[in-house]
């Protein structure tokens, strides 16, 4: 039997997951993006291995959600959405009013 690794998606995850995200991508974007830039392949492999993949794991998870009534909202979902995009909004701000230019 293969050990394996459980990671259960909390809002405290999701707000991990936000924090890299809005640590990494100006780091990302400097380094293949930029305005000249035309989406190059260096910048799509970068987003979804450093934003994309760490996004998924810690705010949606890997395993098959339980079955639900038809129109019902995940409220959970939702709520390490919102944590997600908080932490990135706040780190995105300290980071603007701390760093100069």
């Amino acid at each position: 039997m293969r050990p394996t690794m459980k990671l259960t998606p909390t809002p405290l995850t999701a707000a991990l997951a936000g924090i890299i995200a809005a640590i990494a991508w100006p780091y990302l974007w400097a380094r293949y993006g930029g305005p000249g830039s035309a989406g190059s392949l260096e910048l799509v492999v970068a987003t979804l291995l450093v934003i994309a993949l760490p996004a998924h794991a810690l705010v949606v998870g890997f395993s098959r959600p339980q079955a639900s009534a038809p129109g019902a909202v995940d409220t959970a979902l939702l709520k390490r959405v919102g944590a997600w995009l908080a932490a990135a909004i706040v780190v995105t701000v300290l980071r603007l009013a701390l760093l100069p230019g």
